[in-house]
């Protein structure tokens, strides 16, 4: 028979990897915060993100103006966390249905 803390012949030995605490931690990402100043319209095949003009508060880019998509409820005065500040949206193209 078998103790509990012996392993059955034949078996290499297991090694027990230390229990690491890690329960709760949360890991963010840098952001930047921007302000919206201007809804632009609406973008993507089915409308489904908006196109704003935004000014970045803080970092290397401050006060820098950007076009960026953005997806859910918007309007001018909200506050963006971007990750990043250097690449700007495409212009949007004023077309599309009803437009002849």
């Amino acid at each position: 028979m078998v103790k509990k803390d012996e392993q059955p012949a034949g078996q290499p030995a297991r090694q027990q990897q230390p229990q690491q605490e890690r329960k709760g931690t949360v890991n963010f990402s840098f952001a930047t915060p921007a302000k919206v100043e201007e809804v632009i319209g609406r973008t993507g095949t089915r409308g489904e993100a908006i196109q704003v003009r935004c000014r970045v508060l803080d970092g290397r880019d401050k006060n820098k103006v950007l076009r960026r998509n953005v997806r859910g409820p918007m309007q001018v005065g909200d506050i963006l966390m971007l990750r990043e500040t250097e690449i700007e949206a495409r212009q949007l193209e004023r077309g599309g249905r009803g437009v002849g």
